[in-house]
């Protein structure tokens, strides 16, 4: 057993079970209470005419597995085989023996990590389940490693001679250990509903609004790593119509009559009828092919990319900067593919790779864009965007731009998104003496086929994002929007922005339709609401709830409050941000808190879950701040420049000051128990606040950068990141910066411990700028961990690692900041 999956309950190795037995040596003594059988929840006889029994058949464990769902429901009564039956208190079963199977439910909820071990008597046959997973005994004893929170136990009983005789004893290792058994449905927050709860991921609403296609995943043990995904085809009433269960469509789009869905499944083009629901293979053998639309009703445009022959030479030579990337060399052409046939032909060529930006059928043209030269060894490479004439294959360009993001049509005229610097810096809203921050997105309008370009967000705060066109050519963008995502409708008669209400903090995916009254299918969430899915009407600006992942995912759940906190700095300006606290918080205590933040030029958004799960870390105890530091895009452009050539000069002062102020309107945060941390860009300021300050007593940095010359070299966007956050700045030219500005050039200041986490294959920050700072830190004798995940790259995906890695954070933070080292000794025992 993994000793980090330890929340789960899971019985250890012997191995693990030794090195843990080690900790509690210091205590003699051991801490037993037998279990108030008032605490225990009883359901049964279950399907009592049961001839046999599960463990008396060859398919035991698939019995109960299949059971298990049922029992683990918050609901007073289950009904079996026609008969109901309801849920009553262990303490008023008076019986010797029941025919059938029997279940008991309770809930163990630890104040703090806790190990013990828990007996059950006069049960025969029975399985354990912790939060789903399955528990092996040695005999009746089973050993319990729990993290703070609750946890739900469920036993299925197979055979018990005498039910008067059953008994439930709980041993703790020492009297820190302690759990409370209760028979309560409500629980807080765990981290297994935060991954493994359902979501939206993947939505597509037809043309006329009749239909939409949505997919949704959920991860469960048996699954392990492998998500469990369904997509339906759902009529206008969100009724089903058709459903992929095996096999999952990717790549889905609509006809313009309203006829048809395309799709890619199994590596064939596929085209459902959608009112017989008939289907038929379009084509096959379509390797390397994707970004699939309808060109008309009768063709297909779509990208067909060529990937190099393997190379078997013992060397590689350079041909430039990006063939740093495995990908690099690997081109791709836009194909015209018809439907009736299956015939392709290439509308694209030549040695630069061609993307589609959109398209006109009526005019018979597309919108490509292209590198201007492969492996262009420059910072800010040169997109051209051209104009094809399908019909007789000629091309316009229509622009060469160092700075571009997307475009489309809208009508005769071309909408384009890029940084404020497009167009010899025709978006720029700023002083002179001041250097744009290209990833603040703006929107542009090009006119009389690019000859003319005005300029359409350059008073509008929120960063222009994805792009997407009506038919009367109004456009919808996702913007960042300080710290939401949202949806902005921009009208193009009007010249004017306008939200569109969907609901949410943070929208995820949409689509729309091509109708009249245009409506929008979108996904997302809240601060404190997991994710919904609606449908809203552009016209009426009004958004219906098709589905809601809380009653399925986070029944009976308690979420922590959100207060919103904003400060204004040392320079007098407002610095967003938000303060998590946990449930039932008594403010005549001390808590100790945690600070978050990115700093990399983007806001860290509302959403509910994600990679960094504040609101399970309020679950867990901590008073959370999540600050939005001076150089993140949606608060302006002035805000967002100054993350240029500043490397955390200013994010460092505003989480310093931020967390004075917090400590100031929140008397019952600790001072003295405070922790930090950040990943990527936030891995680098916490690495370099390490060096500036010593009010944190502990701090992690996931994948943080301790050299930025390093880093802007051996990263694969390194130098792609660097041309906007050190702007004209190289090492040859600006040393003090990329020296001064780097946390290893002052790692003899740092008097925090520091734990470094790390994928081991990471190629936008290499594991190597952990290393440096590790080997800086242990050679001057400080308190650093460097923990790496094998085969993860920048982010951790995987299920398994995912849960390791949020246990590892919370386990070194308990172990510094609540003077609770004990999960962490369970996870890295010292040998």
């Amino acid at each position: 057993m993994n000793p980090r999956s330890i929340w789960l309950g899971k019985k250890p190795s012997l191995k693990t079970t030794l090195a843990v037995l080690t900790l509690s040596t210091f205590s003699s003594s051991l801490f037993a209470a037998p279990l108030n059988k008032a605490d225990i929840k009883f359901i049964g006889p279950i399907a009592a005419d049961m001839q046999l029994k599960p463990y008396q058949t060859e398919h035991q464990d698939a019995i109960i597995n299949n059971l298990l769902p049922s029992l683990q429901q918050p609901k007073k009564s289950i009904t079996v085989f026609g008969e109901k039956l309801k849920w009553q208190s262990f303490d008023s079963v008076n019986a010797l023996t029941l025919g059938g199977l029997q279940a008991l439910k309770l809930t163990a909820s630890a104040e703090r990590f806790t190990q013990g071990t828990l007996t059950i008597k006069g049960i025969e046959k029975a399985q354990l389940f912790i939060n789903s997973e399955k528990q092996t005994p040695t005999k009746d004893v089973y050993e319990l490693a729990l993290s703070q929170g609750d946890h739900q136990i469920v036993i299925i009983a197979e055979q018990v001679a005498n039910w008067n005789d059953v008994e439930f004893d709980f041993t703790a290792k020492t009297d820190t250990h302690t759990l409370t058994f209760s028979s309560k449905e409500q629980h807080g927050l765990s981290a297994k509903q935060l991954f493994d709860a359902p979501t939206v991921s993947a939505l597509s609403l037809s043309p006329d609004a009749k239909q939409h296609l949505v997919s949704t995943r959920h991860y469960q043990d048996s699954t392990g790593n492998t998500a469990n995904t369904v997509t339906e085809l759902k009529d206008d009433d969100n009724r089903t119509i058709y459903r992929f269960e095996s096999g999952q469509p990717s790549n889905v789009i609509w006809s313009p009559d309203n006829n048809y869905i395309v799709y890619l499944l199994e590596g064939k083009l596929k085209q459902l009828n959608r009112k017989t629901l008939s289907l038929r293979v379009i084509a096959e053998n379509l390797d390397g092919a994707g970004g699939f639309s309808y060109f008309d009703n009768t063709s297909l445009i779509f990208n067909w990319s060529k990937s190099p022959t393997a190379d078997s030479s013992l060397t590689k030579h350079y041909k430039g900067l990006q063939d740093r990337w495995s990908y690099a060399r690997i081109t791709s052409q836009v194909y015209l593919l018809d439907i009736n046939t299956g015939l392709s032909k290439i509308l694209s060529q030549g040695p630069l790779s061609h993307s589609i930006e959109d398209f006109n059928s009526k005019r018979g043209t597309v919108l490509l864009s292209r590198g201007t030269q492969p492996m262009l060894a420059t910072t800010h490479p040169t997109t051209e965007l051209i104009e094809l004439n399908i019909a007789n294959g000629k091309s316009e360009v229509i622009g060469l731009f160092n700075i571009f993001n997307q475009a489309k049509y809208s009508n005769n005229d071309i909408y384009v998104t890029a940084g404020p610097d497009f167009k010899d810096g025709l978006g720029r809203n700023l002083p002179e003496d001041m250097l744009s921050n290209n990833y603040d997105g703006q929107l542009y309008l090009l006119t009389d086929n690019g000859k003319k370009a005005s300029a359409l967000s350059r008073n509008f705060d929120p960063a222009i994002g994805q792009l997407e066109v009506l038919n009367n050519g109004d456009a919808i963008v996702k913007v960042t929007d300080q710290d939401t995502i949202a949806l902005y409708l921009y009208d193009k008669s009007k010249q004017r922005f306008n939200k569109l209400k969907t609901g949410f903090d943070v929208v995820e995916q949409f689509s729309y339709s091509n109708n009249r009254s245009p409506a929008i299918l979108v996904s997302g969430s809240n601060a404190s609401s997991p994710q919904q899915l609606k449908q809203l009407s552009i016209n009426k600006n009004k958004a219906k709830t098709l589905w809601d992942s809380k009653p399925e995912g986070y029944a009976n759940t308690d979420i922590a409050s959100l207060d919103e906190f904003n400060f204004t700095n040392a320079e007098g300006v407002e610095i967003k941000g938000r303060v998590y606290l946990p449930t039932d918080l008594d403010k005549n205590k001390q808590y100790p808190a945690l600070v978050y933040y990115y700093g990399g030029t983007s806001p860290v958004t509302r959403g509910f879950t994600g990679r960094y799960p504040f609101n399970l870390w309020a679950e867990h105890g901590y008073v959370v701040y999540v600050v939005q530091p001076t150089g993140a895009t949606g608060f302006g452009q002035e805000f967002s420049a100054k993350h240029v050539n500043a490397w955390g000069q200013y994010t460092a002062d505003d989480i310093m000051q931020g967390t004075q102020a917090l400590l100031k309107q929140y008397p019952f945060i600790d001072k003295n128990r405070l922790g930090n941390l950040g990943a990527s860009y936030g891995g680098f300021m916490t690495m370099l606040l390490a060096t500036k300050t010593d009010m944190f007593s502990a701090s992690i940095a996931h994948a943080g950068i301790s050299n930025i010359t390093s880093y802007w070299g051996q990263g694969w966007w390194g130098y792609l990141y660097s041309g906007e956050a050190s702007k004209n700045s190289y090492p040859w030219n600006n040393a003090t910066l990329y020296s001064d500005h780097s946390p290893v050039f002052h790692a003899d200041k740092v008097t925090t411990p520091l734990l470094l986490l790390h994928g081991d294959s990471d190629t936008n920050v290499p594991v190597g700028e952990s290393h440096n700072m590790y080997t800086a830190l242990k050679l001057l004798g400080k308190d650093v961990d460097l923990i790496e995940y094998k085969g993860a790259d920048h982010q951790i995906f995987a299920r398994d690692q995912r849960f390791d890695w949020w246990s590892t954070k919370l386990a070194y933070f308990d172990q510094h900041l609540k003077n609770e080292p004990q999960w962490w000794q369970y996870l890295y025992p010292k040998k």
